[in-house]
Formats: C-alpha cells, sequence, structure tokens
C-alpha cells in the first residue's frame, strides 16, 4: 500500500496549565513533510505533554495543533494518516508481537498481510511470536515502531525512538528514519539528547520549561556558539543582552551569550556606554550549544 499525502503538522499558540503549573507556554512551531524534526529538550521540559496534546490525549489551555489543518480527532483514518509511538512499555505483555500488531489492524481495517510486512521492517520477524513480557527495551522500541507504521501513514510522531536501542539499534534507526523523510513523509521525533539525534535530523526546536529556545537547522545551532564577554557593570550589559534577545549565564566570572554574535555584543555595549574587560567568541560543539541553552532547566522528570 502506498502511504496517504503527508502533512505539514502545526503548532499555534499552544500551552497548556495543570493548576498553577505551565507545562507548555505559547508554543508556536511547524512540522515539514520531507525532512526530519527533533523536537528537544531536557527532562521535564513538556516535550511529551506536547505530544500530547498533539494526539489529542490531552486539552490544551489554549492554542491548537493540527495536522494539515486538521485536529487529530477530525481526522477520518487515523492510522492511515498519522503513526504515532509514545509509549515503549503500553503492551500487554502475555500477548505476542504480532498479534498485538493484528488487533490494531484488524480494528483500523488494515489488511492482516501488513503485520508480517512492518515486523520484518523493524527487524522483528524472528521474535514476533514470542510474549511482548519477554521483549528487551530495544525490542519493544522496534514494536513500537512497528505499530507506528502499521497503516503506511504520511505522517510520524515518535518519542524518544532510540530509547534503549544498543549502538547498533541506534545507527538502523538513524538510516531507517532519514528513508522516512526521504519518501517525503513527515517525521518528528522527541529526544532530550541531542548526540542521540543529531545525526539522523535536518531541523531542530529546542524548548526549555515549555517556552521555546531555538527553531532552525543544525548548522544554524552551531553558528550560535557562545561568546564570553565581561564589563565594568556586568549586571547592566546582562540586562541589554537579554533585551537584545540573547541567553545570558553568569559562568567563572564573566558573562557567556547565545543568541548573538560577537560584534553585536560589542555594539550593544558600546551604544549603552558600558566599557568592557573582554570579548571573544567561542566555537563549542553542537552538545555544548543545547546544553547552554537548557543546562539550568528543571530536570527532575520527563512528567510533562
Amino acid at each position: 500500500m502506498a502511504f496517504r499525502a503527508s502533512s505539514t503538522i502545526e503548532f499555534s499558540g499552544i500551552s497548556k496549565r495543570f493548576g498553577g503549573v505551565v507545562a507548555v507556554n505559547d508554543l508556536t512551531f511547524t512540522v515539514e513533510p520531507g525532512v526530519v524534526t527533533g523536537f528537544l529538550g531536557p527532562n521535564g521540559a513538556g516535550k511529551t505533554t506536547t505530544l500530547r496534546m498533539l494526539l489529542g490525549l490531552v486539552r490544551p489551555t489554549s492554542g491548537s495543533a493540527t495536522f494539515g489543518g486538521s485536529a487529530y480527532h477530525e481526522l477520518a483514518q487515523p492510522l492511515s494518516t498519522v503513526g504515532t509511538a509514545l509509549e515503549a512499555s503500553s503492551f500487554h505483555p502475555g500477548r505476542s508481537g504480532r498479534n498485538h500488531l493484528r488487533v490494531y489492524a484488524a480494528a483500523a481495517g488494515i489488511d492482516d498481510g501488513r503485520v508480517a510486512n512492518v515486523l520484518e521492517t523493524v527487524g522483528l520477524s524472528e521474535f514476533a511470536d514470542r510474549k511482548v513480557g519477554g521483549y528487551s527495551m530495544g525490542m519493544r522500541q522496534r514494536l513500537g515502531l512497528a505499530f507506528a507504521l502499521l497503516g503506511d501513514p504520511g505522517v510520524l510522531v515518535l518519542d524518544e525512538p532510540s530509547n534503549g536501542l544498543d549502538p547498533e539499534g541506534i545507527r538502523w534507526m538513524r538510516g531507517f528514519l532519514r528513508s522516512l523523510a526521504e519518501d517525503g513523509r513527515t517525521v518528528l521525533i522527541s529526544s532530550h539528547v541531542l548526540s542521540e539525534v543529531q545525526q539522523s535530523v535536518d531541523r531542530v526546536v529546542i524548548i526549555r520549561r515549555g517556552s521555546s529556545v531555538f527553531q532552525g537547522s543544525l548548522d544554524a545551532l552551531e553558528t550560535g556558539s557562545h561568546v564570553n564577554v565581561d564589563a565594568v557593570d556586568r549586571a547592566a550589559l546582562a540586562r541589554i543582552l537579554l533585551a537584545a534577545g540573547a541567553a545570558v549565564h553568569d559562568v567563572e566570572g564573566m558573562l557567556r551569550v547565545t543568541g548573538v554574535g560577537v560584534e553585536q555584543v560589542g555594539e550593544l555595549a558600546l551604544s549603552a556606554g558600558i566599557p568592557l574587560r573582554h570579548l571573544a567568541a567561542e566555537h563549542v560543539g553542537l552538545e555544548e550549544v543545547f546544553l547552554d541553552l537548557v543546562g539550568d532547566a528543571d530536570s527532575s522528570g520527563d512528567s510533562a
């Protein structure tokens, strides 16, 4: 079967509050067909809550999340439009992998022959008749991916797809995600570890405490390597940099700045009449840039 036409995923000002806790705050971004988009942030940043709102499992406090303009509950054939894998543990332990997929195929009116096809695609044919209770974490991840592919959808939404995979499995996953995008599908994957996805994704959306802190390509993220700066009036300099949209951290007696370049930092200081003691750009790796953006966020759990 040929997959259904891909759709653009659009999050528009979506927010979610649980009592007095803001889990997601006015989040807006799009996920386009033909690319792999990484949805990144530390544990507890709001990734899972955002994906649950997209899939109609959690009601937004405000805003919307749609597939080609339609909410998930409005899709006529959800499994054939959007493939999802949010929980690697939500399987009946006494049911075989094959029978797990057969139940969903029958419910969605999908031909039973598709079950064998997706099991082979994810490398589980040999273990298809083994009870899921005996599966490793990596095998459960593959079964979750098989479920996501069951309806041959044009859109894939995968939460931490590399979690529990061994190095060979991670390498396979990277290549497989890339092939899905090359087919023209829309692929959105979440992760709290940039290194697990940086060889797979074309574009990243990074959130911290439910709010977006970066959207763009990996090249643009790396270009955002930080500037080290110190001034006679460090607090005043920090204020003008924050007002200019930069992220500012006080590190080892100076300010570490991301989001603006070294020339802009110098120009802002000059305009404000703030004498500088030190100003230098420092090229760092992607992982360090990522940690600079989210490093002081709450990492107490990924319930949000």
